[in-house]
């Protein structure tokens, strides 16, 4: 089956495209581009990744923009997946919805007055689990944003590695964080990962921080 994937660049669209590639042919990747920062629906930190993603991938990137504004945002998303449709006559849309009925059932309404299929590849999937598979298959993830106590800035541009789950585990334990960031507490950016044909290398990046809340922002980078 052809299938669009709804890719932010973190490692949650990327995974569910990797765990859909091995059934499905991916015909394109469709990345939402919104003005708000603390939109319901989309992944904002570092969105225009997506791009060297894609590149990356080998897939083409069709781009939509949305103001961000609650419910409305939907009609763009619904316009990018019609756009999609037609350019490449796909018949399905995987998401890397893991627990967000929000966002998932929205998709899934969209897609159903397309008729098309909604794939949630990793939906309820354990999250401790869903970060060991991405460190056991050799993803590049580092976290772009945080914005829950106890994370702080030593957070920000960190390697999602075997050490990190180890201490995201403490911290779901004590202050009952969701370890994969399925609350907002952080969002993450895939540098290489199985399906790419090369890696993003960063040269230029600068952080924003403040009471525990902050933004890795890649300033400059380019495939190696």
């Amino acid at each position: 089956m052809k299938l669009g994937v709804l890719f932010s660049g973190g490692k949650d669209s990327t995974l569910a495209m990797h765990l859909a590639e091995k059934h499905h042919e991916i015909s394109c990747l469709l990345s939402m581009k919104s003005e708000n920062d603390e939109s319901y629906m989309f992944h904002t930190p570092n969105i225009g990744i997506t791009e060297l993603q894609a590149e990356a991938l080998d897939i083409p990137l069709l781009t939509g923009f949305t103001a961000g504004e609650k419910e409305l945002e939907l009609s763009d998303l619904k316009d990018l997946i019609e756009n999609a449709v037609e350019l490449f006559d796909i018949e399905g849309i995987v998401t890397g919805a893991v627990g967000s009925v929000y966002q998932a059932s929205r998709v899934q309404k969209i897609c159903a007055e397309l008729g098309l299929w909604c794939f949630n590849p990793l939906w309820q999937f354990d999250q401790i689990e869903l970060l060991e598979k991405l460190v056991r298959e050799k993803y590049e993830i580092i976290i772009s944003s945080i914005a829950a106590y106890p994370l702080d800035q030593n957070w920000l541009g960190r390697k999602i590695d075997s050490k990190a789950i180890s201490e995201l585990k403490v911290l779901q334990d004590k202050y009952k964080i969701h370890p994969a960031g399925e609350g907002g507490e952080f969002e993450s950016l895939v540098l290489n990962a199985p399906m790419f044909k090369r890696k993003i290398k960063i040269s230029e990046y600068e952080k924003e921080y403040s009471n525990h809340v902050g933004l890795f922002i890649v300033k400059e980078a380019d495939l190696k």
